[in-house]
């Protein structure tokens, strides 16, 4: 039998879907106007429409994915998974919060108009308003994200002792075993360029226009298409949506939480540049906002007081020996994410775990360029470095250490088998689970899905028709 793993699993619980208000004919914008909407698949008391696929398959399109049919079969594979999640969360009671489905429709609609350009873009190719689509997919999203928390009961309590570590190493076969790359560990103390007050002055001014504009009756989401720097809301009119205090830096969420709906802050200032917002709508611990960023350009000026910063704390690191580096960087680093942690940079694919081993390969090609002529202990002299988002900042590196190329061992590696162990454990126990309700549930799979690999045997045998008995 065709048993689910967590990588099916994880398109029904990641790609949102939109439900059908009529569940005999409905016509949908991304199919073929004449087709007339159809059951793909019933899973016990539920159904599967046909616009189900085609809407989630039309959202995977507009996330940037690239046209495959296949895809339509992975989709229907993780739907009849969500669905037997969803039925069995009934029945254990667990269920989702209003707010968490808000947060997940918000936070799914800005990707999508982001990457498809905008709002008028998305709703054309949509072919209906995002305020219709967001009432549409709110069902389904809240489906997925109960189905996702039954999946996290299920594989809640797993865990991998050393032995089971050892057990799962021993059995791969030494043929098999994986090379992992050349990996290092390297710190940074990050000098970021500071305007000071005469050079803010132009730039709060301009957003202090703005919002004088906006006070005098402009339309505040045409101003935040045309001058919001903030390339994820601007788009939609400075939208953000709702969300809760945490999502955003305490100033900005201080105004959020103190105005009332419709009422406009005053300008302020966050790490990001300066800001006005207004409030939309307050629900409960939600808020809904929209606000125009403006961002200051760095000035050569501030590009040379950071060096010499810069350059004064190597000079005290390479001369003086009661100075080490990890307290250097959390008293002179403006970066937060590293300060607090000795300066040293975390792994970006093992973050929960707080890894500070990284892939030379998954490194910053500006940092591995100079990494690669460092020896285990040194430091780089300050050098300028260029984000992805173009943002400029000095940078002292420290390259603690460095481990060669090599085949998988357990005295080298062992937290990536650990890791690779539960993972396993993990695929395992969901494929059982599955395997017992898929087993206990009534499934019906519409024909046309019989080229889909991943179904077979997914679909309840038909019931042998008896011949009457005769005397």
């Amino acid at each position: 039998m065709r048993k689910i793993g967590l990588a099916i699993l994880g398109i029904c619980l990641s790609v949102s879907i939109a439900s059908a208000q009529n569940k005999d004919s409905l016509a949908i914008a991304s199919a073929p106007k004449h087709t007339l909407d159809k059951i793909a698949a019933v899973v016990g008391n539920n159904i599967i429409l046909q616009s189900d696929i085609e809407l989630s398959y039309a959202n995977y399109l507009a996330q940037g994915g690239t046209p495959n049919q296949d895809i339509k079969c992975q989709i229907l594979h993780g739907l009849l998974a969500q669905k037997i999640l969803a039925q069995q969360a009934i029945i254990d009671s667990i269920e989702v919060k209003d707010d968490e489905v808000d947060n997940e429709v918000d936070r799914r609609m800005r990707t999508m108009t982001q990457r498809a350009g905008g709002q008028d873009r998305l709703e054309q190719f949509l072919g209906r308003s995002i305020i219709q689509y967001k009432d549409e997919i709110r069902p389904d999203i809240k489906e997925a994200l109960v189905a996702d928390k039954m999946k996290a009961k299920i594989t809640e309590k797993l865990n991998v002792t050393p032995q089971d570590v050892e057990n799962y190493y021993n059995k791969i076969p030494k043929d098999s075993l994986p090379t992992f790359n050349k990996e290092v560990e390297v710190g940074e103390i990050v000098f970021q360029p500071k305007l000071n007050n005469d050079e803010k002055s132009f730039y709060r001014q301009k957003a202090e226009g703005l919002r004088t504009r906006v006070k005098n009756g402009e339309d505040f989401g045409t101003l935040a298409r045309l001058y919001s720097q903030d390339p994820g809301s601007a788009p939609d009119g400075g939208d953000l949506g709702f969300a809760d205090r945490n999502s955003y830096v305490k100033d900005f969420a201080a105004w959020a939480f103190k105005l009332k709906a419709g009422e406009i802050s005053p300008v302020f200032e966050t790490d990001f540049g300066f800001h006005f917002l207004q409030v939309i709508e307050r629900r409960g611990e939600q808020v809904h906002v929209r606000h125009i960023l403006i961002v200051p350009a760095i000035t050569q000026a501030s590009l040379n007081r950071s060096k010499a910063k810069a350059d004064s704390v190597y000079s005290d690191l390479m001369t003086n020996a009661k100075i080490n580096f990890s307290s250097a960087a959390a008293f002179y680093s403006d970066d937060k994410e590293t300060k607090f942690n000795g300066g040293m940079m975390l792994n970006a694919e093992d973050v929960q775990n707080r890894s500070t081993i990284i892939p030379s390969d998954k490194l910053d090609p500006q940092i591995a360029l100079v990494i690669d002529t460092m020896k285990v202990g040194g430091y780089s002299k300050p050098q300028l470095f260029t984000d992805n988002g173009g943002k400029k900042n000095y940078k002292i590196l420290y390259l603690k250490s460095v481990t060669d190329a090599h085949k998988a061992n357990l005295a080298q590696d062992f937290p990536k088998l650990k890791d690779a162990a539960l993972n396993d454990k993990t695929n395992r126990t969901v494929s059982q689970w599955f395997e017992k309700k898929r087993k206990e549930t009534y499934i019906k799979i519409d024909p046309e899905f019989n080229i889909c690999a991943d179904l077979i045997g997914w679909a309840t045998p038909p019931v042998p028709v008896q011949a009457n008995a005769t005397k």
